[in-house]
């Protein structure tokens, strides 16, 4: 494929060139060229660097012109690859085009008496972790995920799960204005009022699909909004991790049945269970573990009965929060009670825990504490499943044995299993999102397309293997 003519920036034509060949592999890589860049055949005819509008215009109408698709990567952490395209195709990679310091800044508030929050501009160039920092400094926050290097681009397409998404919803929910550049090349500003079609189709459809967008208009909400230190009501969270040990994966999972089978369950509370194999690089994920690495090393030894093993074990992570939404919602014993139960499990198991922590700050810093530093879990490839449920009989029907089963085939040694255990690598999350009073249930109706509102559970159980056939076949086949 030619080249764009008067493009600014950098272009990468494929090529069998072994010179130009090795340029261009260097900027072929996403989260899911290590699995499917061969059977979903991610090799773009062009693959090119915008440094501006006047770039994505310019090659939006090259590709216009020569029946060229388009695909648009921002981040490049869509799982199937539908973030590159084939040699049909130029990709349009945007990680760095709106960069400038009026590509991420604060906006008055909404001239309606509809909203009294702030709004946010926002390039789909900044990463979580940029957003974040951003927020931060401004004792700002809103919902969104929970890996750092991840884009705002596609993660706000495709909903922006978190750890907040029962007390708040989702990243989307919060979207009020999508700025694109249109199939024609032109610059479009979407909101439900002026295409209340075209914008439920971009925030939930399939990201990409509808014109290349470039910045969201977010409302966020204030600190002060939910942090009343004068009355001693403040957010709360809890981090807690645990070396693999199935009771303590079926106690947090019982807690996480428990929230999901009853509609009742307060707005303010949300929990998130992360079960990761061994080899996992615990501390991108909390870095203040390094602070007492000698310290648990030494419980690690203790607990698993020998020494010398360089890496980190299998481990279970817990994340539990609660948050004022008013000032008339009060810490009470109860709500203290719940956050007992994850304290426990420190005495009751006190040589599997490795970290505990309570945690009592402002919600815009509170949303950092639950950021993952690395690009991805494993570098190995993989095999993606998310499963979501509506269920709340989860208990009843003793989903907890069922799913602490399943994981414990991968991440325990055992000769039944061996095989698993050996060449499988295990990313569990599962998260509530259930109850009447859900942001992620009450949101179901305000414009956007996200799927499975009434799920009561989320549950991704991400299986990466070793390279090879048979670690291949063993993923699929668990």
């Amino acid at each position: 494929m030619e080249t764009i003519l008067d493009f600014k920036g950098l272009q990468y034509p494929y090529s069998t060139d072994p010179i130009a060949r090795k340029r261009y592999n260097a900027n072929n890589v996403a989260y899911a060229t290590s699995s499917h860049q061969i059977d979903h055949n991610m090799f773009p005819g062009l693959i090119v660097f915008p440094q501006n509008d006047s770039d994505i215009q310019k090659a939006v109408k090259y590709a216009k012109d020569h029946g060229y698709v388009v695909s648009v990567m921002s981040g490049g952490h869509q799982y199937s690859g539908a973030c590159s395209t084939h040699g049909k195709g130029i990709q349009l990679n945007i990680k760095l085009t709106y960069k400038g310091p009026k590509d991420l800044v604060l906006l008055p508030k909404l001239p309606s008496p509809d909203s009294n929050r702030p709004l946010v501009y926002a390039s789909v160039s900044h990463s979580l972790g940029e957003f974040n920092d951003f927020l931060r400094k401004h004792q700002l926050f809103v919902p969104h995920g929970q890996c750092k290097d991840v884009r705002l681009g596609g993660h706000a397409q495709t909903g922006g799960y978190g750890q907040l998404g029962r007390s708040f919803g989702l990243l989307g929910d919060h979207i009020w204005a999508i700025r694109m550049i249109n199939h024609d090349g032109e610059i479009q500003e979407v909101t439900k009022a002026s295409n209340a079609e075209l914008f439920f189709a971009i925030l939930g459809g399939s990201p990409g699909n509808f014109g290349v967008i470039t910045h969201y208009t977010i409302e966020v909400h204030h600190d002060t909004d939910h942090d009343f230190p004068e009355t001693g009501t403040r957010p709360r969270g809890f981090k807690g991790v645990w070396l693999y040990n199935k009771t303590v994966v079926k106690l947090l999972l019982h807690e996480v049945a428990a929230m999901a089978d009853d509609p009742e369950y307060p707005r303010n509370f949300d929990l998130c269970v992360s079960v990761l194999s061994s080899s996992f690089r615990i501390f991108k994920l909390m870095p203040e573990l390094e602070n007492d690495a000698a310290g648990i090393y030494q419980r690690i030894a203790e607990a698993l009965g020998e020494n010398g093993e360089a890496k980190w074990p299998a481990s279970v992570v817990l994340y539990a929060q609660w948050v004022p939404m008013t000032v008339e919602d009060k810490y009470t014993d109860k709500v203290d009670a719940w956050f007992q139960k994850f304290r426990k499990l420190d005495s009751f198991l006190k040589y599997w825990c490795v970290h505990a922590a309570s945690i009592e700050e402002p919600m815009s810093q509170m949303t950092g504490e639950w950021l993952f530093a690395r690009p991805r879990e494993f570098d190995l490839p993989y095999e993606k499943r998310t499963y979501m449920t509506n269920s709340t009989t989860l208990v009843r029907d003793k989903w907890v044995d069922q799913v602490a089963d399943q994981i414990h085939q991968v991440v325990a040694p055992s000769l039944d299993h061996l095989a698993l255990w050996d060449n499988c690598f295990l990313s569990v999350q599962i998260q509530c999102y259930g109850g009447k009073y859900s942001q992620y249930y009450a949101n179901r109706d305000n414009g956007t397309a996200y799927s499975w509102r009434d799920s009561t559970v989320c549950q991704v159980l991400d299986c990466f293997y070793r390279e090879g056939e048979e670690g291949k076949a063993l993923a699929k086949g668990w």
